[in-house]
């Protein structure tokens, strides 16, 4: 689950958790226990040490949730669009505030690293607050051109459940979470059982901002319970889920039979970059080495297939293996990982580096790179979302369009070139909704 991300010190081993204040359920501007009781341990995944129990929500506490955002929605508790941009604006002040102490959570529940958590990802998640807090008062009608009454109105869709995954918890929270605010919807959010800690914190917050009780909602535990709770609740008017192709399935099957709310789904890939012979090998060896080693790995459009074309094919494989030797985290994705490196070796792809857990502690492995790697290969077609890279040559354009369209995926891909024809015809050409 690893590559480089620890401490700004380069150990992660180093870095200080904070005091874990929250570990209950947050429902209806409180934190409370479990209708079970029950918890569940969240992990170091530096050294795979517990950091935390957890309170474990299921049916039970999903449906208390839901009933209390629901009732803050009918109610008009988060109505006036100023309002909420106020709210919203203050909770950007808290998120900023607390800088530190969140990206050392993040930091040690996602064995994140916390320079970038405090420079990138809480900034960015106050930003994103920011930006939607300023949309709020936006929302207008329209009128229709006719002899009749008639306008358009955008209305809030009501309460939301949301569920985000583990690998960019803070983002991943206000990416979700800000815009269902600014329309004025109500939240019930199911972080993802590796990293609960933040998304506790931030309703926390969210108290102190002037957030009304029932508004933001948040319900850590598991998918089969209080994800599968969420997504077929008769009172959950959409669903906005990011996580693997196969639970987006279930997701969506889940909101059909139930009410037939709205879902929004952000799934997996296995994005191809494509380097072409005219381009700065050092650039593209370190533009491919950001695409797949970057957050360990743990990105939707992690640039996972390199295809190179052959006339730099060896001086760029020489190059990517010694920067990746140069780089110097959840156990289950720890041994998922592991076990497609196996298969990329009983498969035939030659190892050129890494492939092994790095260090005696914790869920880290190092930076990987297969050559000799075929299309059929489970490493060249399934998302391992690990730092794991899978090396393949191409000779023309044509034949870099066929091989990068030959995946089940279509979330993302790269080019690099000097030609902006080149570059202009493969956009097109690969199926891939980013470029």
């Amino acid at each position: 689950m690893a590559t480089n991300d620890c401490n700004s010190s380069g150990n992660a081993a180093d870095l200080v958790v904070p005091e874990i204040k929250f570990t209950k359920l947050f429902i209806n501007g409180e934190f409370v226990d479990p209708v079970s009781g029950d918890t569940f341990e969240t992990r170091d995944p530096r050294t795979g040490n517990v950091l935390a129990h957890i309170a474990e929500a299921d049916k039970a506490d999903a449906d208390l949730a839901v009933k209390a955002a629901r009732e803050a929605f009918d109610h008009g508790t988060y109505v006036a669009p100023h309002e909420r941009g106020r709210t919203m604006n203050r909770l950007a002040d808290l998120v900023e505030q607390h800088t530190e102490e969140l990206a050392a959570l993040d930091g040690a529940d996602a064995g994140k690293l916390l320079l970038l958590g405090k420079l990138m990802d809480i900034p960015f998640a106050a930003q994103t607050l920011r930006y939607y807090a300023g949309a709020a008062d936006k929302v207008t009608a329209r009128c229709c051109a006719s002899p009749y009454q008639g306008y358009t109105l955008k209305e809030p869709i009501g309460v939301v459940g949301i569920i985000i995954p583990w690998n960019f918890p803070s983002l991943m929270f206000f990416l979700k979470v800000s815009p269902a605010l600014a329309a004025g919807c109500t939240v019930v959010v199911k972080p993802a059982e590796q990293t609960p800690l933040s998304a506790l914190y931030y309703a926390h917050l969210a108290k102190l901002a002037g957030i009304p009780d029932g508004v933001i909602n948040a319900v850590p535990g598991f998918g089969p319970t209080a994800g599968a709770a969420i997504t077929s609740h008769m009172n959950v008017d959409s669903v906005s889920f990011t996580g693997s192709g196969e639970v987006g399935r279930l997701v969506m099957e889940s909101a059909a039979r139930s009410n037939l709310k709205t879902v929004s789904l952000e799934l997996g890939g296995k994005s191809p970059l494509i380097i072409f012979d005219d381009a700065d090998v050092d650039m593209a060896v370190n533009l491919s080495r950001l695409a797949i080693f970057y957050n360990k790995g743990e990105v939707c459009v992690a640039g996972s297939r390199v295809y190179v074309q052959e006339g730099i094919y060896d001086e760029f494989v020489k190059k990517a293996v010694e920067a990746a030797q140069n780089w110097k985290v959840d156990k289950e994705q720890f041994e998922v990982v592991l076990s497609y490196i196996q298969h990329g070796k009983s498969e035939g792809a030659t190892l050129l580096t890494g492939g092994k857990p790095a260090g005696d502690k914790g869920y880290y492995i190092e930076p990987t790179i297969f050559a000799d790697v075929t299309e059929d290969m489970k490493i060249a077609q399934e998302e391992i979302f690990g730092p794991v890279m899978s090396l393949m040559k191409f000779k023309t354009v044509d034949e870099a369009i066929e091989k990068a369209n030959c995946t089940k995926y279509g979330l993302a891909a790269g080019i690099v070139t000097r030609s902006l024809d080149v570059a202009n015809r493969v956009s097109r050409s690969v199926r891939a909704g980013t470029v």
